[in-house]
């Protein structure tokens, strides 16, 4: 029986769907201007390692590397692991391990790529630095685009500093429909809206 078709590897075949299925949901998300990954990360507890929680939570980078991105970290790792594990069986003993007992050997497998991968991602990604200020504090911030071109309907990463001097990166959209903000503008955030931020050029450059 195929590896793909075979019932011992449905949990990996599941897996392997659920990339595919949230790689599709997060694109067409950037076409509609609503982040999948963006509004999980705002469903996740603040973490501060004062708890047993917070510190396996931190230990995986949650809070470091955006939630989405850990969680296909986790079902790339456990799905690889998962059909090696069943062909290195059937190669071995003639035929596959339970569907079951297979899922469950490849959840370390998925919590060690979270923690490896998600390490070096941490190191690449921006994220916030704080989350001692509420979103809304940083309306009124002023900050520059760092990645892609900001227009109506496709937001670009912004670099923003809150009251404490801190880095925010933020994903924001012009306010006027008929702007667009390339890389390097200074602009100024007026206001949010769902996941996204949006501004407008910064009136007074020399407060940057």
């Amino acid at each position: 029986m195929s590896l793909f078709t075979a019932p011992q590897n449905l949990p990996f075949g599941i897996g392997f769907a659920l990339i595919v299925g949230i790689a599709l949901l997060e694109g067409l998300g950037m076409l509609v201007s609503m982040s999948p990954s963006n509004l999980l990360d705002d469903l996740l507890p603040d973490v501060d390692a004062d708890s047993g929680l917070d510190r396996v939570l931190g230990w995986l980078h949650v809070g470091k590397v955006p939630a989405l991105v850990l969680l296909l970290l986790f079902l790339s790792g456990y799905t690889l692991f998962g059909y090696s594990l069943q062909l290195v069986s059937n190669g071995l003993f003639g035929g596959y391990i339970p569907a079951a007992l297979a899922g469950v050997l490849a959840v370390p497998a998925g919590m060690a790529t979270v923690r490896g991968v998600g390490a070096l991602i941490a190191h690449i990604v921006p994220r916030d630095e704080t989350s001692a200020v509420s979103e809304l504090s940083l309306v009124g911030r002023t900050g520059v685009i760092v990645s892609g071109g900001a227009r109506r309907g496709l937001a670009a990463q912004a670099r923003v500093k809150d009251i404490h001097g801190r880095s925010h990166y933020l994903m924001v959209e012009p306010d006027l429909d008929d702007e667009v903000f390339e890389e390097g503008t200074q602009v100024l955030i007026v206001r949010k809206i769902g996941a996204f931020y949006r501004c407008i050029v910064n009136p007074h450059p020399t407060l940057m």
